[in-house]
């Protein structure tokens, strides 16, 4: 199963919101991944703003890379508000990526 997760993570960072230079991994936008023991997932995560115009293409970018790692059955990608993203939530790289740091 830990395999699988680490894989999962390794996909999520090559997926990118189009106006920000950062995976949405490391901008903090995966609250939560879990994975069963039949290795369906789901995948809870957030946006940088509710009113977001790439909301539908980044949940797909989202589910199809999930869908592509070896070993996964299934995918559900749910989008929740609570909490509301800041950035806090990115990763230090991130933060001096964007010049937070």
């Amino acid at each position: 199963m830990f395999e699988v997760e680490k894989n999962i993570v390794k996909a999520l960072k090559n997926v990118y919101d189009p106006e920000i230079p950062v995976n949405i991994y490391d901008l903090g936008l995966i609250y939560e991944i879990k994975v069963d023991e039949e290795s369906k997932v789901e995948v809870t995560m957030t946006l940088t703003a509710p009113n977001c115009p790439m909301a539908d293409d980044l949940l797909d970018d989202v589910h199809n890379s999930v869908t592509d790692v070896p070993g996964v059955t299934d995918v559900t990608v749910k989008l929740t508000f609570e909490p509301e993203w800041n950035k806090d939530m990115m990763t230090e790289e991130a933060k001096l990526e964007l010049g937070f740091l």
